[in-house]
């Protein structure tokens, strides 16, 4: 694994689809892009949702992504993965979480994606804050499995 095979940007606010899937072009097959939206939700107590607001540790929510993204290069075979992630408020509908995985074959690159979101979700120190037109509620996340 060289560090030109991967690409981990935190930003302020929503992401630009087009441009965070984006994958060199090196030769490879199989691209897959998973892309994590604010969805419209509706919560007894606390009404409609109106946008999530993502808090996160940096310095270690980079190393923790790079280190999935190595794990993921070896598992799967990938050529790159870019990952961008959001800090801050994101609305209903905006994106807030891109994976882009290319690899010689689509299923290596299938299995990238949903291996690096699955343990982003357990591993990664990103909190979310969801934001109700009554008040907000912190998400309880995904446990870590023994």
């Amino acid at each position: 694994m060289t560090d030109d095979q991967i690409s981990i940007q935190l930003i302020q606010g929503p992401i630009d689809v087009p441009s965070a899937s984006i994958l060199p072009l090196i030769g490879c097959g199989g691209e897959c892009v998973f892309i994590g939206r604010t969805r419209p939700e509706e919560h007894n107590d606390q009404g409609s949702l109106i946008a999530l607001e993502y808090e996160c540790y940096e310095e270690m929510a980079k190393k923790t992504l790079i280190e999935l993204a190595t794990e993921s290069i070896h598992r799967f075979s990938i050529g790159y993965i870019r990952l961008t992630h959001s800090i801050g408020r994101v609305e209903i509908n905006n994106a807030s979480i891109v994976i882009a995985a290319s690899s010689m074959h689509r299923a290596d690159a299938f299995r990238s994606c949903r291996f690096m979101i699955d343990l982003l979700k357990q591993r990664a120190p990103i909190w979310k804050q969801e934001i109700w037109s009554h008040g907000t509620t912190w998400s309880k996340g995904v446990p870590l499995k023994p």
